[in-house]
């Protein structure tokens, strides 16, 4: 039968438009389609890079006669065909056998973009920030410090009309950021140095406003030329911020070559970044005094001190208060007046060397140690029974096993005791008995004596 090659013409022709439609539907498999799955992959590499998944794993190989996707140990082959279009019998089979390679190309394309998605985990909500408080609400929260808030509170204000004064092309009066902060430990000094780094910030003098808190050994290595890149590494992490020294004197100690390499970086730095980049050092008032007066540039940087006096009972009594309200403890009434007497104790105990609220923060820590024991013991406590405070919770008591080992020490020293009583009771006897038998030997010879003489 021939072939009725018009009607053949016409499915071609129909064939051909239907082609040209799924290439407009499906968004050009034949061409810019891997393009955009490709794309497609690759934000999602950008987006979830870091999360562990193996993007190497997701493989494309052309060879004459085929792609090959391979994905997690999933192979899709696709044949290839001519793109040429010849009129034959096969050409519709031909043109929808290249449209569902292209299909299951892009299948297990999206497959595997799909798989990285699942592979990072699911993206973690955003929590929002809470708006951070004003740094000078925090500092007027501060438990008394009344004269320190009013300190800061000046030298806020000055720097901040010094500043608005030299933004408008008015002359300023040049003005030292760097503090000496003196006192007693536990008396405020790194939180104010916190509140202070917030206000600056606020304020504009400082772009960060963050609080590099370091010591000696933060500074200070063990060998020569050391030093200098350890205080350096420590300066670059508070730029934009507050370098926070505490104990700064035990830099300048005699003979310290180390110590001294630390100052003159600190120096430098101050020097060279003086618009971003601020110094508090800290200490024992006396210590401190001598510290800075030790060094000419030292004292021409620091030349404002902001004395941290010791809390009063009253203070150090809300400082306890304030923890247990912290963590959900509460104190019975009858029990308030002895927390007042062990503080006032421990602070007549310390007077010359008191940590202040370091010190209250270690006796809230004593006494809720001794509550979790005696609660311990008890079978389902209530939530009453956890916050509450008591009489007992403020004394350590012994453990059974110690309370054991004390009675049998007390049973062996009564046992000793009653060896020791009727040894002495023997050896009381004995010395009767000889002393009887001394007397009667003297009787004997003295009554021999007489009859002699007789």
């Amino acid at each position: 039968m021939g072939l009725d090659f018009d009607s053949t013409e016409k499915e071609l022709e129909a064939l051909k438009k239907i082609t040209e439609r799924q290439k407009e539907l499906l968004g050009g498999l034949y061409g810019d389609f891997f393009n955009t799955a490709k794309a497609t992959v690759n934000n999602a590499k950008n987006s979830l890079s870091g999360n562990g998944f193996n993007y190497d794993a997701i493989k494309r190989e052309e060879s004459d006669n085929k792609t090959t996707l391979e994905f997690d140990g999933d192979k899709t082959e696709t044949p290839k065909k001519p793109e040429s279009f010849t009129p034959s019998a096969t050409s519709s089979e031909d043109a929808m056998s290249k449209a569902n390679s292209a299909l299951d190309e892009a299948k297990a394309l999206i497959a595997a973009d799909k798989h990285a998605v699942a592979a990072s985990g699911p993206k973690e909500e955003e929590k929002p920030q809470e708006p951070e408080e004003d740094p000078m609400e925090t500092l007027d929260k501060l438990i008394g410090l009344a004269t320190i808030k009013d300190d800061v509170k000046e030298l806020a204000a000055f720097v901040k009309v010094q500043k608005q004064r030299k933004e408008q092309g008015l002359k300023s009066v040049p003005v030292s950021l760097h503090l000496v902060f003196t006192g007693n430990p536990g008396t405020g000094k790194t939180t104010v140095a916190r509140i202070i780094a917030k206000i600056y910030k606020q304020i504009g003098v400082l772009s960060k406003g963050q609080l590099v808190e370091v010591d000696r050994s933060g500074l200070v290595a063990g060998y020569v030329g050391q030093t200098a890149i350890k205080t350096t590494e420590q300066i670059k992490k508070a730029m934009g911020g507050v370098l926070f020294i505490d104990e700064a004197y035990s830099l300048a100690q005699k003979d310290d070559a180390f110590g001294q390499e630390a100052i003159d970086t600190i120096l430098k730095a101050m020097e060279d970044n003086r618009d971003d980049f601020v110094v508090i050092v800290a200490g024992y008032t006396k210590p401190m005094k001598k510290f800075i007066d030790s060094n000419p540039g030292l004292k021409s940087r620091f030349n404002k001190y902001i004395e941290f006096s010791d809390y009063n009972i009253d203070e150090l009594e809300q400082i306890f208060y304030m923890n247990c309200d912290k963590y959900d403890y509460k104190v019975d009434e009858d029990v308030k007046h002895q927390i007042r007497a062990l503080i006032t104790a421990k602070k007549i105990e310390n007077i010359d060397n008191f940590a202040n609220a370091r010190e209250v923060r270690n006796l809230f820590e004593e006494i809720i140690t001794n509550q979790a024991r005696r609660i311990s013991g008890l079978e389902n406590p209530s939530n009453e029974d956890m916050m509450t405070i008591t009489l007992d919770d403020l004394f350590d008591k012994p453990a059974k096993s110690e309370e054991k080992a004390e009675e049998k020490s007390e049973e062996k020293t009564e046992e000793k005791l009653a060896e020791v009583k009727e040894e002495a009771s023997e050896t009381e006897a004995k010395a009767e008995t000889e002393d009887t038998e001394v007397k009667e030997e003297v009787t004997e010879e003295t009554a021999s004596e007489e009859n002699e003489k007789e």
